[in-house]
């Protein structure tokens, strides 16, 4: 299990990102859209990194810093 990130955009769409996995961000119209899109992210970011033998990076599940 991975923690992300999901938020609402200038432009009213769900953003969603992985911070355990740099670069893996998707979105969508709705929260569940934009869920079930990282989920799938997710998954092919770390299927490409077994495929080229790169480590995978541990989960950190700390409790993230809020922000206002």
């Amino acid at each position: 299990m991975r923690q992300v990130v999901l938020y609402k955009d200038e432009d009213n769409y769900w953003i969603v990102e992985c911070p355990s996995l740099k670069g893996c961000v998707s979105q969508g119209n709705t929260k569940e859209e934009a869920l079930a899109n990282i989920k799938e992210a997710i998954t092919g970011y770390i299927a490409a990194l077994e495929e080229d033998n790169l480590p995978i990076p541990e989960e950190n599940l700390a409790t993230p810093n809020l922000v206002w």
